[in-house]
């Protein structure tokens, strides 16, 4: 039972590999978009700030789970 446990809190906290490469793609796409209209860096920079909390939250929410389904159901 206990690896059982472990694979599901493993597969939860995997929100992290996609969160990181979301994010990494969102700011090549924000430095590709502030390179070709540098006038508009303030707004591009306010909606990768936003998108990136977004990600980090889910990924946050996956470790939470994976830390959820090792304490309770231990």
């Amino acid at each position: 039972m206990n690896g059982l446990i472990a694979i599901g809190a493993a597969i939860a906290v995997l929100t992290g590999i996609g969160s990181g490469i979301g994010i990494g793609l969102a700011t090549s796409k924000a430095v590709e978009a502030v390179a070709r209209q540098p006038e508009a860096d303030s707004k591009i920079m306010k909606l990768l700030i936003i998108g990136c909390a977004l990600a980090e939250a889910i990924a946050i929410y996956g470790f939470v789970i994976g830390f959820l389904i090792i304490v309770l159901l231990k």
